[in-house]
């Protein structure tokens, strides 16, 4: 049974992550934090952790250790909060730190429970879906950015008490829903980053400049195509992204107005988030590897899976991969590829 009294662990101290434990540990409940760096997690515990934003500014100290093997004990609740390429490591190593009943909230951008219940087993797995954004400054001084909720839901669409429970402890941050489609939740936000996220580290643009290129914009929707035609091959209907962006509504219509209303709804993302700077660029900037295989490299995955084709996401992977490798650059000379133009 999971209550206020069980033992909760947070692995990953960086925005989402050391968010979500300061909030909780000032709310009372049990939480260890591993945060990967000892000197991290040394100061996490003397000094705490300092949490900065939209929800105010306080600082609260909380056990904390290095690595998932030094947890003080197994724990009743896990919320997986690393970078999707250090999951399944984390899962693996957390597997002797677990009882039977034990739950794991995935916080992961992209989908990641299917591979993580691979691991894990499926009972194990719940989905959630994180709608705010946080910055880390520098390591235990974390900024919320924006609000918004959590979306968490059983991964194969059951009842499942246990989503009461975890919803309680996660309100401890900001507002949760339960779905009973968390995978189309999931799938709606991978989307999204699917354009956004990956297309930004192709070309390394500020989110306004590349959604004021025509041709960028064209991808932008092909991508989104793609994605659907999987979706509907898999059985998944895509819910719409943050109550505003209804997917399915947006590509109707092949005719000039349609396209006006796809063009013109993608630039005032644009002009809105105009400062925004796609989260894969800043890891191939800083030379680590991205998740691209967690976002467009679900859909070209389970689109080879259900027979759908999918050749703009396979490009788009392809490219970040060669810049992952040193073999090209970061540049919107990326998109004067052959391939892009008939999307010109």
């Amino acid at each position: 049974m999971i209550d206020r009294k069980s033992s909760v662990a947070v692995v990953g101290a960086g925005a989402i992550g050391g968010v979500t434990a300061a909030f909780m540990a000032k709310e009372g409940y049990d939480v260890e934090v591993v945060c990967k760096y000892q000197d991290l997690a040394d100061r996490i515990r003397s000094e705490g952790l300092r949490v900065f934003g939209a929800r105010g500014d306080f600082t609260v100290s909380m056990p904390a250790v290095a690595r998932v093997a030094d947890l003080s004990d197994k724990k009743d609740v896990v919320f997986l909060a690393t970078k999707a390429t250090d999951m399944l490591a984390a899962a693996r190593d957390l597997l002797p730190l677990l009882r039977d009943s034990s739950v794991i909230v995935s916080m992961q951008n992209g989908i990641c429970e299917d591979a993580l219940a691979r691991v894990m087993g499926r009972n194990r797995v719940i989905g959630c879906v994180v709608g705010w954004g946080g910055t880390m400054h520098r390591p235990g001084e974390l900024e919320m950015t924006s609000t918004g909720e959590f979306v968490i839901g059983n991964i194969d669409n059951e009842p499942d008490d246990r989503l009461l429970s975890v919803k309680e402890m996660l309100e401890a941050v900001l507002p949760v829903e339960i779905s009973r489609n968390i995978m189309g939740s999931l799938y709606s936000k991978l989307i999204i980053n699917s354009c956004i996220t990956s297309l930004g580290a192709v070309c390394g643009l500020y989110l306004g400049e590349m959604l004021a290129v025509r041709k960028i914009r064209n991808i932008f929707v092909e991508i989104m195509r793609e994605a659907l035609a999987v979706a509907g091959a898999m059985g998944i209907t895509v819910e719409v992204y943050a109550g505003k962006i209804d997917y399915y509504r947006l590509l109707s219509g092949s005719g000039f107005f349609g396209y006006l209303r796809r063009h013109g709804l993608i630039r005032m993302v644009g002009f809105k988030y105009r400062r925004l700077k796609s989260s894969m660029l800043q890891s191939l900037e800083r030379g680590k590897p991205t998740e691209i295989d967690y976002l467009n490299g679900y859909i070209s995955e389970n689109g080879a899976n259900y027979g759908v084709p999918t050749p703009v996401n396979d490009r788009i992977i392809s490219i970040v991969k060669d810049i992952e490798a040193g073999k090209k650059s970061i540049s919107p000379d990326n998109f004067d590829d052959p391939f892009f133009s008939p999307f010109a």
